[in-house]
């Protein structure tokens, strides 16, 4: 027989469906905005230190230990970051720093672990889970990693941590690249195939500190195709802290790609790891998610504003919000009114 508690499941049934249907979060964080101070000129894509950082207000975004999903993180390290960003109209760029007492830049043993820090763009409007997104909610995710800066600056391999090594050449290379070999070295790539394939991780050069990912939930972290890798940024430490720098055009042709526009709102989250202290993968420190506004930006010469579609009123988030609590309100009263009329 149909009865109360029968009800009260459908009830909650329907109403999770439509929320989660509609990505409507149960509650969301709104207590920090990041605002993109408009600049002219060139950014400064490699300089932490330049004045054009002080134009923008630097906001301190707490983070909490990722214990939502293994691997946990019982206890964070690192317990804030501070954000800043600037816009010239035609690019973005942002610099988050925080205290670090050790540089992890290397992965070459096993036994290390990198520092790294990650920022987070919904790829919908609304605000998905803040961690790495939900099914129907897709982020798109820049990751900064320590060792990839380092590779940069100069070559990590065995020979640097362990200096009395010794290899009389690397098989099927050129000898005189040695660590530095690439693809075209090889005389048979087949000996090379992750690095023939592309893989980023196997490259043994990169162009960017930066890996450009997306994301849909937990477990489905994808690094986008290495033509699509359009993020560049610059990391250094010293005297205990991190500052890290991201870049990129405000408009991008990906679609997995974020795509800004001077004037509206977006939204953006925050990832740190400790390499010191064993993090990796899921084992991180996050935010919650931060309002991100845009200043009116200087328009390069030649160079027309864009003008984002503007939606009929009936697609925008606040009438179908308003709209999805109205239909729950009148679930509600229906359901009330059954419920009062059905056996316990």
């Amino acid at each position: 027989m149909f009865n109360r508690s029968h009800l009260l499941l459908v009830l909650v049934l329907i109403a999770a469906a439509l929320l989660t249907f509609y990505k409507i979060p149960i509650a969301s964080s709104q207590g920090l905005t990041l605002v993109s101070a408009a600049v002219e000129g060139d950014l400064p894509l490699t300089d932490p230190d330049s004045a054009l950082w002080n134009q923008a207000t630097a906001v301190d975004v707490p983070l909490s230990a990722q214990n939502v999903t293994k691997p946990f993180l019982l206890e964070s390290k690192i317990k804030s970051l501070t954000a800043r960003t600037i816009q010239n109209g035609s690019q973005i760029a942002f610099l988050v720093t925080w205290a670090d007492d050790t540089q992890n830049d290397s992965l070459v043993r096993v036994q290390d672990f990198r520092d790294s820090v990650a920022l987070q763009f919904p790829l919908a409007e609304g605000q998905p889970f803040f961690c790495m997104g939900q099914q129907g909610g897709n982020v798109n995710l820049w990751l900064w990693k320590a060792d990839w800066q380092a590779d940069i600056n100069a070559r990590q391999d065995m020979d640097t941590q362990y200096s009395n090594m010794y290899v009389d050449q690397y098989p099927f290379a050129d000898p005189a690249k040695g660590i530095q070999a690439g693809v075209a070295d090889y005389t048979d790539p087949n000996y090379v195939p992750a690095m023939a394939s592309g893989n980023l991780f196997a490259s043994p050069l990169h162009a960017s500190p930066i890996e450009d990912l997306i994301a849909g939930g937990f477990g489905s972290l994808t690094a986008q195709a290495a033509d699509n890798q359009n993020v560049q940024g610059f990391g250094a430490w010293e005297a205990g802290k991190w500052r890290v720098i991201f870049s990129r055009d405000l408009a991008s042709s990906e679609t997995d790609d974020v795509t800004f526009v001077p004037g509206k709102t977006y939204s953006v989250a925050f990832a740190v790891w400790d390499g010191a202290n064993g993090e990796r993968n899921g084992q991180k420190s996050t935010s919650q998610w931060v309002n991100l506004q845009f200043g009116s930006a200087p328009q390069p010469v030649g160079v027309k504003e864009q003008v984002e579609p503007q939606k009929p009123w009936w697609q925008t988030t606040q009438v179908i919000t308003l709209f999805m609590f109205g239909v729950l309100a009148v679930l509600f009263i229906v359901g009330a009114f059954i419920y009062s009329r059905l056996p316990e």
